[in-house]
This record gives structure tokens, C-alpha cells and sequence, in this order.
């Protein structure tokens, strides 16, 4: 009886892309990268992209609207202060965008959330908390919108929250 070879896979960055995260500045990088290195433990193929709605209007769209032909089926796109760029995003590709307010400036991104949350109808961008903990989150929202369609990231996905509730101590101090 002949046995079934297993497919090595290699690496996530060998693979096509699923996950786009993507940012105005390499100075982004530090906060959106706990977005690439959640995927990475999800082992989710992606790619990392600097690409500003302001100084690279015409690359930033061209990326935008080429992104579902080369195989992504979600964005992460994480910019501070103005943060035009999820919205740029959005409005040049029907895939989902998950917007990521960044830290930065007079407002600490306060200005950032509320350029992406307020989104004009029929321009969806799907906005996160500000910061490090919305980039991870906006990475475990791709892997989730990914798993609709994959048994095997779903089970990866159900057991990091039982880990994660694992944990959690039941008690942590007794009366009496």
C-alpha cells in the first residue's frame, strides 16, 4: 500500500501572500510588525509594504488595486496622524481592510482613529485600537476571516484561546 508523501511547506514568506500589512513609514514598523509576527505564528503567508496615501498616492493604489489578483484576501493597514492611507486603500480594492490607528503626534492617535473609523458609507475599512495591541488584533481578524474557509487555521486559532484561558488563574486569593 503506497503511502501518502507529505508537501514540505516552507517558510510563510515562500508561499503567496494572504495578508498584506501595509503602512505610510518604515518608522510604522516597530508597531506593525507584533501584526507580521502574530501571522508568522499562524503561520499565515504574508507580506510587509511601505506605501504612503500622501507621498506615494499612485503606488499606494496601484498595490491596492492589484492586491486580489495577486492573491491577497485581506489588508492590514496600519498609518498615524491623518491616517489616510486604510481608507486610500479601500477605496482601490473590494477586500476587506482592517485599519490600524497609530501613536503619533499632538493627539496620540486620537486623530489616527478617528480618520479611519469614519469612513464614508460604502467605503468600508474595518478599524482596530490604537496601537500595538490593534495591530495584533488586526493580524487575529485576518486569520479569522481567513478560516472561514480553512478547518486547519480554525483549529490554530481555537487553540491559541484556550491557551490563552488557560492562563487566566481561577483564584486568586481566598477569605476565610
Amino acid at each position: 500500500m503506497a503511502t501518502a508523501k507529505k508537501k514540505k511547506r516552507g517558510p510563510a514568506k515562500a508561499r503567496t501572500p494572504l495578508v498584506a500589512v501595509l503602512m505610510g513609514s518604515s518608522s510604522d514598523l516597530e508597531v506593525m510588525d507584533r501584526a507580521a509576527k502574530c501571522l508568522e505564528s499562524l503561520d499565515i503567508a504574508h507580506e510587509v509594504v511601505v506605501s504612503s496615501a500622501h507621498r506615494s498616492p499612485d503606488r499606494t493604489a496601484r498595490y491596492a488595486k492589484a492586491a486580489k489578483r495577486r492573491g491577497i484576501k485581506v489588508l492590514v493597514v496600519g498609518a498615524g496622524r491623518a491616517a489616510h492611507l486604510a481608507g486610500v486603500v479601500a477605496a482601490n480594492t473590494t477586500l476587506p481592510v482592517l485599519g490600524v490607528p497609530l501613536e503619533s503626534g499632538a493627539l496620540a492617535g486620537k486623530d489616527a482613529l478617528f480618520s479611519t473609523v469614519q469612513m464614508p458609507a460604502g467605503v468600508p475599512v474595518g478599524t482596530l485600537a490604537i496601537g500595538a495591541a490593534g495591530a495584533e488584533n488586526a493580524a487575529l481578524l485576518a486569520a479569522s476571516i481567513l478560516a472561514l474557509g480553512n478547518v486547519r487555521l480554525a483549529a490554530k486559532l481555537e487553540r491559541r484561546r484556550r491557551e490563552m484561558a488557560a492562563k487566566v488563574p481561577g483564584t486568586v486569593r481566598r477569605y476565610g
